[in-house]
């Protein structure tokens, strides 16, 4: 069995973002908390990039070190685990105060791989 391309993992945490950006573009928080589709659709998105960034290799990891990838793996546990406890609150700061950062970074890093 090959190894799959550690770059189609990156393209997979930057796709998730840009969909969580989009499913939350306009809203507020209260409406937010209020739509269960897109609450959902979120968490899903949650899922994807922490799965991701738990199979990325130990050396793309250490390549791009200043992401917090225990957090987003972390994070993705509490979501697949304590799916009814989630906090959207918290979700929703998530989404405006870490996610821009950490699309830029990325970005930043694949922009300097190319």
């Amino acid at each position: 069995m090959s190894k799959r391309d550690p770059r189609l993992y990156i393209e997979e945490i930057l796709e998730s973002i840009e969909k969580i950006k989009d499913y939350t573009k306009g809203m507020t928080l209260e409406v937010f908390s209020v739509d269960p589709k897109t609450v959902d659709a979120v968490v899903r998105n949650f899922e994807i990039i922490g799965e991701a960034s738990r199979q990325l290799p130990d050396g793309v990891k250490e390549k791009y070190h200043e992401i917090k990838w225990k957090d987003l793996i972390d994070f993705r546990n509490v979501v697949i685990h304590e799916y009814f406890g989630i906090n959207k609150k918290i979700m929703w700061d998530i989404i405006i105060n870490e996610l821009p950062p950490l699309e830029e970074k990325i970005r930043l890093r694949v922009d300097e791989q190319n």
